[in-house]
């Protein structure tokens, strides 16, 4: 029907047509694909979800005399110097060094890497201590200072795994509280978390990435960012229903952008208790209406996409599951399990999600966001590896 190179024309104009994935859905059931295809150009997709597979990079600018990081802290959260002289890289989850034994009955501070990302990108100070290897070029031996976002060269988000296509649903069939990624889990099956927004989330809208790869440009944190490769554990031979939706953990992608010019609305620090900390950060794509089939795909609402039901009280790698339910379902506020009702409840902010996916629109709406093509697709055919000789191992000893 169309090309991406028409479609930027006419969002360079000013005239194209965007509608949100669920705009699509409701002109869908009411008009067909077949129409919708020939009236709209772009379908914009969005997610706010907690990501623990992501990090910053920063470059802190040499010092005189210049040093050489050897170890760092950032707001006392540890982050990795084996880069280059003044580069660093601070992960989500990383984790402030503290000792139970320094006081008695002290406690894990609650926070981590995701808050020392969150508070740069909110333009607040973030403490720094460091130090280093003493080298003739590199004589410095510590350094302690004060930085922020204004006062560092390059400061970018790089996530492995930046957006996941599915994901499952957590609940408890044992006798204790559960803490977990998900959040905490009551016993005897006393609530169920789902993680994903479910059919306005980017990737079940384009289920075998003919749309997505390489290069794609994002909505990330408020700013324009890309997709740079696969995300870790990226998994498209997950099992599908007719529809090409993956029935539990898929394709993930790895995501790259511009910390600086992220809006922390879109980017906030949390924590699970007993757990760790994530990152909720906002993501957006946009899709191009290159042909009916874009729409099709566009048009697969909540019902018709389903995610497993785990039970977190089995501590192996392959826990049993409840089977299948789908968004619908999940986001009625109830699902029933072995003809139990139980509570569920979103990981994710469908309210952000659906904000980003109207402020993505806005964009492309206004010309300030033009589509890319991929330079490359992403692997189709990865398998899923698990420590199996570790656990054979494990096995042994028992």
């Amino acid at each position: 029907m169309r090309s991406v190179a028409e479609i930027n024309a006419k969002i360079c104009d000013r005239r194209a047509i965007v509608l949100t994935a669920e705009a699509v859905k409701q002109r869908v059931a009411a008009s067909g694909i077949a129409e919708v295809a020939k009236q709209v150009d772009v379908v914009t997709t969005g997610t706010f979800e907690p990501l623990e597979s992501v990090g910053a990079v920063l470059n802190l600018g040499h010092t005189d005399p210049p040093i050489k990081l050897r170890q760092c802290w950032l707001d006392d959260v540890p982050a990795y110097a084996g880069f280059g002289a003044v580069d660093l890289y601070i992960g989500a989850t990383a984790r402030p060094d503290f000792d139970h034994n320094e006081v008695e009955s002290a406690t894990p501070p609650d926070r981590g890497g995701a808050h020392v990302m969150a508070a740069l990108i909110a333009g607040q100070p973030v403490h720094l201590r460091a130090t280093g290897y003493v080298t003739d070029c590199y004589p410095r031996a510590s350094l302690e200072a004060t930085i922020s976002s204004e006062t560092i060269n390059q400061f970018y988000l790089y996530n492995p795994r930046g957006l996941y296509q599915n994901f499952i649903v957590g609940v408890n069939g044992g006798d204790r509280p559960l803490f977990t990624y998900l959040g905490p889990l009551q016993p005897r099956l006393g609530n169920a978390v789902y993680a994903n927004p479910g059919a306005l989330s980017p990737l079940f809208n384009d289920p075998d990435l003919q749309l997505i790869g390489i290069g794609t440009r994002v909505f990330l944190g408020g700013a324009p960012g890309y997709v740079t490769w696969e995300g870790t554990q990226h998994f498209p031979l997950q099992k599908r229903l007719p529809n090409r939706t993956p029935i539990g953990p898929a394709a993930t992608l790895a995501l790259l952008g511009d910390a600086k010019q992220m809006n922390p609305y879109w980017v906030r620090a949390c924590y699970f208790k007993h757990y760790g900390a994530a990152l909720m950060l906002g993501v957006g794509m946009a899709l191009p209406v290159v042909d009916a089939e874009v729409i099709a795909r566009c048009a697969v609402p909540d019902a018709e996409i389903v995610a497993p039901v785990v039970d977190f009280s089995i501590p192996r790698r392959v826990r049993p599951t409840f089977g299948l339910v789908n968004y619908a379902q999940l986001k009625s506020g109830r699902i029933t399990i072995d003809g139990k009702t139980i509570r569920t409840a979103p990981l994710a902010s469908i309210a952000r999600a659906r904000q980003v996916a109207e402020e993505l629109k806005q964009w492309v709406e206004a010309g300030e966001f033009l589509l890319t093509e991929p330079v490359a697709p992403l692997a189709s055919d990865r398998a899923f590896l698990a420590q199996e000789r570790w656990d054979a191992q494990i096995a042994l000893e028992e």
